[in-house]
């Protein structure tokens, strides 16, 4: 009786530890729950360090409060816009399925809310931090990169995904409403508190393992990844 209360305690702790494990990777990243916007599009997460990131490109149509983002295809139309509108690459509403949209800055200063309640766009220092932790500037871009040439044109440098974070190569719209690198740049918006004129964006391209970072006019259209508040 003795032997087979032993054996039935081991059997559950086994199941309990199993159920408890998170699937972790070379980075000491961790996969974790999914989150959901407003729209109901659901998103996998990961913990990169100290910071939980969305897995996936923004989505969402709407404000936190419900309020429509518009979706603005003419370019003349985006151009001359000061306030949040997002766009589907090329214009095609399956490209976003994939890649997720194309935010201007004015969707991410505005005080409705682009990310799922709990989340935000991450700053230029929380983009520092991720980079940081990551290792050096010449391999991180390609611990963020999705592996293989399925959605990126070759070579796709150094990508090895170590990180989890399944960068895509969403490519970008430019403020002057034109559209560009599609499957050869991952282009995100950082959120910066005093835009008055241009605000910074975090970049990778197909032919390079670096992150990297400038700034642009927010009538640009760039990529948005959530970071956990």
């Amino acid at each position: 009786m003795k032997n087979k209360i032993w054996f039935c305690s081991v059997i559950i702790l086994a199941i309990f530890l199993n159920n408890c494990k998170k699937e972790t990777n070379s980075n000491n990243s961790t996969q974790l729950a999914t989150v959901t916007d407003i729209d109901g599009n659901v998103y996998n997460t990961v913990t990169i360090g100290t910071q939980v990131w969305m897995k996936e490109n923004l989505k969402v149509t709407h404000y936190r409060n419900g309020d429509t983002i518009p979706n603005i295809a003419d370019s003349s139309q985006w151009v001359n816009l000061t306030t949040g509108a997002l766009c589907d690459y090329n214009n095609v509403a399956n490209n976003s399925l994939v890649y997720g949209k194309l935010y201007n800055y004015y969707a991410i200063a505005d005080l409705r809310n682009v990310c799922p309640t709990g989340w935000h766009v991450p700053t230029y220092a929380e983009w520092e931090t991720l980079k940081s932790f990551l290792g050096v500037d010449s391999i991180v871009g390609g611990k963020l990169k999705e592996t293989g040439t399925v959605h990126w044109t070759s070579p796709n440098t150094g990508a090895d995904n170590s990180s989890g974070f399944t960068a895509l190569p969403s490519g970008c719209r430019f403020y002057y409403g034109s559209f560009y690198y599609i499957g050869g740049g991952a282009f995100w918006w950082a959120y910066y508190q005093n835009y008055t004129y241009d605000a910074p964006f975090w970049f990778i391209y197909s032919n390079s393992s670096y992150l990297t970072h400038t700034s642009e006019l927010g009538s640009s259209g760039f990529s948005i990844r959530c970071v956990k508040d």
